[in-house]
């Protein structure tokens, strides 16, 4: 049993994951790949994570941006370099065991194991309290520049993942299931996915 989680900034992805894992009794896995990436490259975790947590090349795909003499083509080495890691790294773990993976691209590269595929989303009030609540510095914010700050990092994990995947992130003909969390509780949805992949 292998279930991915894509998921929108604040929606309570992370946390829907890590409580349907311990649900099912199954491995959870998030930031761990992260690290795992960083003791199989030369790269410091911190760097990894800022990699895959933003978008890569901002003007040029993979397959031709070598061909152009100004761009820095170690930078593009090394973001490659990093999600062929990334990719060793997360079919090594869903060969191991039962699990549920955070993001990462990870229900297109294990598209030959038929994963569980689930996106989670959320309105923007309902986003702006999840990170309010879950996040003290979130505080400092006006509404005004965290509701920025979440479209940001949407944006960052859309292009990340359009960019190496070739699909568009949160379509949902990339999904097997779709959750809006708007004004429902994480603990009801776990439960009722827990039951249906139980069945």
């Amino acid at each position: 049993m292998v279930i991915t989680i894509g998921r929108e900034f604040g929606s309570g992805g992370r946390e829907l994951g890590r409580k349907l894992a311990k649900t099912l009794g199954i491995e959870y896995y998030d930031r761990e790949i992260i690290t795992e990436i960083a003791k199989n490259t030369a790269f410091s975790e911190q760097y990894v994570k800022q990699v895959i947590e933003n978008n890569p090349h901002d003007l040029f795909p993979i397959s031709v941006a070598h061909t152009f003499s100004y761009i820095d083509t170690n930078t593009i080495f090394q973001k490659q370099k990093i999600f062929s890691e990334q990719e060793r790294v997360i079919k090594k773990m869903a060969a191991a065991s039962d699990c549920v993976i955070i993001g990462r691209c990870a229900d297109y590269i294990l598209k030959d194991f038929n994963p569980l595929r689930i996106f989670v989303y959320a309105d923007m009030d309902s986003k702006v309290e999840r990170c309010l609540k879950r996040n003290e510095s979130a505080e400092n914010l006006s509404r005004k520049k965290l509701v920025k700050k979440i479209k940001s990092i949407d944006k960052n994990r859309a292009r990340y993942y359009n960019y190496y995947t070739g699909e568009k992130w949160g379509d949902p003909l990339n999904y097997d299931i779709c959750v809006n969390t708007t004004s429902v509780s994480i603990d009801d949805i776990v439960k009722s996915l827990s039951k249906m992949v139980k069945g």
